[in-house]
């Protein structure tokens, strides 16, 4: 499978499934997932993970953090990130960063 024969449906769903294997509060690289979609081309695909990953923090079914901090996934994100399950105090990412 080439980077672009890789769904978006299939790095939600990877993603998906990493975190479901893992203890609640655990969190994946995002690296894990493009590695398991493509573990010889896996860079390539790390763009697109990065997106989609963003997406879904921006529905509410995954939580981005950065330094062990959820980050607003509007923002631009530079730097590693981790990605994990949205908990009570994620889910609505606050819109300011006062957190109002």
């Amino acid at each position: 499978m080439t980077s672009m024969a890789v769904s978006d449906k299939q790095i939600c769903d990877a993603i998906a499934g990493l975190l479901e294997s893992r203890q609640p509060q655990a969190t994946i690289c995002p690296s894990e997932a493009a590695r398991a979609l493509e573990p010889n081309e896996w860079r390539l695909l790390m763009p697109r993970v990065r997106t989609v990953a963003i997406g879904m923090a921006k529905n509410g079914v995954l939580d981005i953090r950065q330094g062990g901090r959820s980050v607003v996934p509007d923002e631009p994100l530079r730097g590693p990130i981790r990605l994990g399950r949205p908990t009570p105090d994620t889910v609505g990412h606050p819109t300011a960063p006062d957190g109002r």
